[in-house]
C-alpha cells in the first residue's frame, strides 16, 4: 500500500465517522425536538391548574399590577397573568393566607379582618381585569372560564386560624368564593394539630371543634385541604369525611422525609378516599440540598424582622423584599430540579395510582426549582413527564384533570341528602 493510499483510508474512515457521529447527533436532536414540541402541544391542550399560589401577599400591595409581566430573580414575584399564559396555566387557587396568631378573641377578629381583605382584594383584582380572568366557584365554571379564553382564580384558605372557634364563619368563606381551607398552617390552631408545632401536639389529630368544621366543610362543599396538617390529624380526617379531600401542596415523605410531606399508607390511605395530593415544588419539600447555616440564620433573622408581611405598609413591603433580594444574592439557594419534582410524581403513581396526584407549586410562598421558577417554565415540567413515557391522558390528570374530579365529587356530596349537617 503506497504512501498515499496509507494517509487516505484513514481520513477516509474518519470522515465516514464523523458522518455517522453527525446523523447520530442530529438524529437525537430530532427527536428531542419533536419530542419537546409533542409536550408542548400537550400541555397547552389540556387543562391546567395550580392548586396554591401565594399571590395575594403580592397583591396586597396596590403597587403590583397582575397585568404586568415581573421577574421572579428581580423582584420575588412568580405569578402573573402574563406569565400565567406564557406557561400555559389555564387556573389557580389563589391562597387567602394569614400565619398563625394569637387564639384569643382579639386574635381571632383580627385574623377574621385580614383574611376578609384578601378575598377583597382577590374579588377587586378579577373585577379590575374582567376581560382576562374571573373568580370561579365550581369546576364547570373554572373549565368555562379558560374555554372564553380567561384565566380561572379559585380560592383556597391557608390555615383555618381565621375561622376561630365560630362555625358559622365557614358560611361566610365559602360565600365569598373559599373552596378549600388548609385545616392549619405551621402551629396548631383551633381545629387541629400541625405536623410542624413546635410544641407538639396539643389534641392528638382533630380537635372536638375540628371534627365539626369537617362537617360542615363536607356539608358546604368546600375541599378539606390536609396539607399541613399532623399525620394523626389526616387520619382522624380521614375516618369522618364524607367527601374526597386534598393536599393542596405537598409531596412525598418516602423521598424527602419532611414532616410536611405524606407518608406511603397516607397516600394509599388518599387514594381509596378518592382524593388527591399536589405535589409541591418548594425545595425543602422536593430534595434535602446541602445546607447553608449563614443563609438559614440570615432568613430567619429576616422572617423575625418581618413576621407578617401582608400587614406591612407599602414602603416597609418594599424595604423587607429590597433585604430579601439582597440575602438571596449574598447566599444564594440550592435548589432541587424538576426532575426530582417529577421522581415526586412517579413515586405517588406507584404508591396511589395516576388519579391521585396533581401540582400545587406553593409559587409566590416558597416555591421553584432549579429549571422551574415561576410559571412561564411550567411546560417544562411536562417535557418531563413525556420524557418519561406518561401519556397525553395521564398528563391531562396530573395538570387537572384529577383536581376537577375531586372537585365536581365534593360539590356533588355537598348536594347529596345523606351530608352530614353540623350541629350548630
Amino acid at each position: 500500500m503506497s504512501v498515499f493510499t496509507k494517509l487516505l483510508v484513514p481520513a477516509a474512515c474518519g470522515a465516514l465517522l464523523l458522518s455517522c457521529q453527525s446523523s447520530n447527533s442530529t438524529g437525537k436532536e430530532t427527536a428531542l425536538a419533536d419530542s419537546t414540541a409533542h409536550a408542548d402541544s400537550v400541555h397547552f391542550a389540556v387543562f391546567t391548574v395550580d392548586t396554591h399560589v401565594d399571590t395575594p401577599m403580592q397583591m396586597m400591595d396596590s403597587t403590583f399590577d397582575l397585568t404586568e409581566t415581573h421577574d421572579a430573580h428581580a423582584t420575588g414575584s412568580q405569578v402573573d397573568f402574563p406569565r400565567m399564559k406564557e406557561g400555559g396555566l389555564d387556573a389557580a387557587f389563589f391562597a387567602v393566607y394569614l400565619g398563625q396568631g394569637d387564639r384569643t378573641p382579639e386574635g381571632h377578629a383580627e385574623a377574621k379582618r385580614r383574611a376578609l381583605a384578601i378575598f377583597d382584594t382577590i374579588h377587586k383584582a378579577a373585577e379590575r381585569h374582567a376581560d382576562l380572568a374571573g373568580i370561579a366557584m365550581t369546576a364547570d365554571q373554572g373549565e368555562q372560564l379558560v374555554e372564553d379564553g380567561k384565566i380561572a382564580m379559585f380560592i383556597g384558605m391557608e390555615n383555618g386560624w381565621p375561622v376561630g372557634n365560630d362555625l358559622s364563619l365557614l358560611k361566610t368563606y365559602y360565600d365569598l368564593g373559599g373552596r378549600y381551607i388548609t385545616l392549619s398552617h405551621t402551629s396548631n390552631n383551633d381545629i387541629c394539630d400541625s405536623s410542624t408545632d413546635k410544641e407538639g401536639p396539643e389534641y392528638g389529630g382533630l380537635s372536638a371543634f375540628g371534627e365539626e368544621v369537617v362537617k360542615e366543610m363536607n356539608r358546604l362543599g368546600m375541599m378539606v385541604d390536609v396539607s399541613h396538617v399532623s399525620d394523626s390529624t389526616f387520619w382522624d380526617v380521614m375516618a369522618l369525611t364524607t367527601a374526597p379531600v386534598i393536599a393542596s401542596h405537598s409531596s412525598a415523605y418516602a423521598l424527602c422525609d419532611h414532616p410536611r410531606n405524606m407518608k406511603d399508607d397516607m397516600l394509599k390511605r388518599l387514594a381509596e378516599n378518592g382524593g388527591v395530593i399536589q405535589v409541591n415544588l418548594l425545595g425543602d419539600y422536593v430534595k434535602k440540598m446541602e445546607q447553608d447555616p449563614a443563609r438559614d440564620s440570615a432568613f430567619a433573622a429576616l422572617r423575625e424582622k418581618y413576621p407578617n408581611f401582608g400587614d406591612l405598609s407599602p414602603e416597609d413591603r418594599e424595604k423587607a423584599r429590597e433585604e430579601f433580594r439582597a440575602l438571596n444574592k449574598a447566599y444564594p439557594k440550592k435548589l432541587p430540579t424538576i426532575a426530582d419534582a417529577v421522581d415526586h410524581i412517579d413515586h405517588i403513581v406507584e404508591v396511589a395510582g395516576i388519579d391521585h396526584v396533581g401540582i400545587g407549586a406553593d409559587f409566590d410562598g416558597g416555591g421553584g426549582l432549579a429549571d422551574c421558577y415561576d410559571v412561564s417554565e411550567y411546560p417544562k415540567l411536562t417535557e418531563e413527564l413525556v420524557r418519561r413515557g406518561y401519556s397525553d391522558e395521564d398528563i391531562a390528570k396530573i395538570w387537572g384533570g384529577n383536581l376537577l374530579r375531586v372537585m365536581r365529587a365534593v360539590e356533588q356530596a355537598a348536594e347529596a341528602p345523606s351530608a352530614p349537617t353540623a350541629s350548630m
